[in-house]
């Protein structure tokens, strides 16, 4: 059976890292997991030139909505969060679009201690602060700030935060500091645009603080949230939790987490 990342740009993936090491670890001796460079508008021709060997696709950037669109049946997290990171085909040839996104952030948040009725703010307001907000909704959260550079953003995740059921509130990206005390902060934005706000933050010792990216590692405002006494998660912490939620849809099997882990340590050093 055969398993690839989708995605363009595709070839700094660690995700046939991980997969592959928990085929071997499972005993899944006739499975493979690849890598396929693969844009939004190319996805729906490679999806159907695919035979009965795919059991199925991890879909990254830029392609998550593509693979939401195309799918024969939606799992309701994906399809509230308007994205999908997971496809996998069914016995009968069908595609089916699910969100181990957003279960992999509420895997890594439990881990890091969040309870229920956190105030959570969200850095950014593109694909990966959707699936935060579903997250936090599935923690329980009391309310969730998004942060955003363009007002207008904010206004288009209103709609997923009604469909998962959690209270919204928007802040303008100059305010971002005194958002910083809140019990959960999640940063979704592209490297580098939260840098400056390292000097400024105003952290609260105890804060748990996930920044979704890892490469490089720390950034600059995981540093501080370090040296704040903040409990500090990263992306690839997330990028290993998702990777465990697929490996278990794509084979049936539960994910040897144990060595997916040591293989993604072993790569990252």
């Amino acid at each position: 059976m055969r398993v690839a990342v989708v995605g363009k740009p595709i070839a700094h993936s660690l995700s046939p890292v991980i997969h592959e090491a928990g085929y071997a670890a499972a005993g899944l001796t006739g499975w493979s997991y690849t890598r396929i460079e693969c844009g939004a508008e190319e996805l729906p021709g490679l999806v159907a030139g695919l035979g009965p060997e795919w059991a199925g696709l991890s879909v990254t950037m830029p392609g998550k909505e593509a693979a939401l669109a195309l799918a024969d049946q939606v799992s309701p997290v994906a399809a509230a969060v308007g994205a999908a990171n997971t496809l996998v085909r069914r016995p009968d040839g069908t595609w089916y679009a699910d969100n181990t996104d957003v279960t992999g952030i509420v895997d890594v948040l439990t881990a890091a201690g969040v309870a229920t009725g956190a105030e959570v703010t969200v850095l950014g307001a593109g694909g990966t602060a959707r699936a935060a907000i579903a997250a936090a909704a599935r923690l329980g959260a009391a309310q969730v700030t998004v942060v955003a550079r363009r007002p207008e953003a904010v206004h288009e995740l209103r709609p997923v935060a009604r469909a998962v059921g959690v209270p919204l509130t928007g802040a303008d990206w100059d305010g971002a500091p005194s958002h910083a005390r809140a019990d959960v902060v999640i940063s979704t934005v592209p490297k580098g645009v939260a840098d400056p706000l390292a000097e400024n933050f105003d952290w609260r010792p105890g804060t748990v603080f996930f920044d979704a990216l890892y490469d490089p590692w720390p950034t600059p405002l995981a540093a501080a949230a370090l040296a704040a006494g903040c409990r500090v998660v990263s992306g690839l912490d997330l990028l290993l939790a998702q990777a465990v939620g697929q490996f278990a849809r794509f084979t049936g099997v539960a994910a040897p987490v144990d060595a997916m882990r040591a293989a993604l340590t072993a790569a990252r050093a």
